[in-house]
């Protein structure tokens, strides 16, 4: 559970042939992702390792949630107890970013062009690991500019996105479709009809995907 690819292999695969994907489970799936969250960081290896063709959707949470419910001190100390004891059970670093939560809209923007272009993965797993490994701010440039070179795009491509706004629409959208389909919790899996919310959900949307008689809809 707490294997970790690592981004170095990653770039001498992508200069050498097709992304590094040492296994893979035949899938038409969607992960719907918050890089803010630490379930995203928790989920994003599995979800690179194990699901061949999954397509890397950013989707707001605040929007999912109605409202910017981690301002609120109690809830927020609620997702960092939760966070800390998923993180043990995963044998997953944990460290938590200053400050907390981010203004991480900049990076999603970034992140949606990173998806766009095929290179979802890459950024998501730079920006997981220096937020929530590190304790980087999501904010700052300096993360936009580390996750733009582990996905091997342009960084003033990266940092143009970053700056529009009007990306934040789509995510918008997202994340209100997620909701009106009984999603309460980022990451999300869709698997076909299927939807998994939340990242205590990934090994059945992992089991899922593997099978071919799953029953056809299910809400998170």
């Amino acid at each position: 559970m707490g294997d970790v690819i690592s981004l170095s292999d990653r770039r001498r695969a992508q200069a050498s042939g097709p992304p590094y994907r040492p296994q893979s489970r035949a899938a038409r799936a969607t992960f719907y992702f918050d890089l803010s969250l630490p379930g995203t960081y928790f989920a994003a290896e599995r979800v690179d390792r194990y699901l061949s063709g999954v397509r890397w959707q950013p989707a707001f949470a605040d929007t999912l949630w109605g409202g910017p419910l981690l301002r609120d001190p109690a809830a927020r100390d609620q997702l960092v107890a939760a966070a800390g004891e998923r993180a043990a059970a995963l044998r997953m670093p944990l460290i938590w970013p200053e400050p907390y939560p981010p203004n991480a809209r900049p990076i999603m923007r970034a992140a949606a062009l990173a998806c766009e272009r095929g290179r979802g993965a890459e950024f998501v797993l730079s920006a997981g690991r220096l937020a929530f490994c590190g304790g980087f701010d999501l904010g700052t440039p300096e993360v936009l500019i580390e996750a733009a070179a582990a996905a091997a795009l342009p960084l003033d491509d990266v940092l143009e996105a970053a700056g529009q706004s009007d990306r934040d629409a789509e995510m918008e959208e997202h994340a209100e479709k997620l909701r009106g389909a009984g999603v309460t919790a980022l990451p999300a899996v869709r698997v076909g009809r299927l939807l998994f919310g939340g990242e205590e959900r990934l090994a059945e949307a992992l089991t899922v995907a593997e099978s071919a008689d799953g029953p056809r809809f299910r809400r998170a």
